[in-house]
């Protein structure tokens, strides 16, 4: 792959990555749920290709709780 096209491919990448926690940024908040580190991990972007990772972060055991009550119970129903 030439160089402009994994410098396009790379962005296009980090991009995605960054879109994709901003949803679920927005999604845990509708939920009433934050998660302070949630990011792409810095270290995605010192990559020459990059394949991004992102960081959930600690919480806290109420936090834990407040998801797990927001995702659906054994066999797809939601709470």
């Amino acid at each position: 792959m030439p160089s402009n096209e994994k410098a396009g491919h790379a962005t296009m990448c980090m991009n995605g990555a960054e879109e994709a926690v901003n949803v679920l940024r927005a999604a845990l908040k509708r939920s009433g749920i934050t998660l302070p580190s949630l990011r792409v991990e810095p270290a995605s972007y010192a990559r020459d290709t990059p394949c991004p990772l992102v960081e959930l972060g600690r919480c806290s055991v109420d936090t834990v709780r407040l998801i797990a009550a927001a995702l659906p119970r054994e066999g797809g129903r939601t709470p």
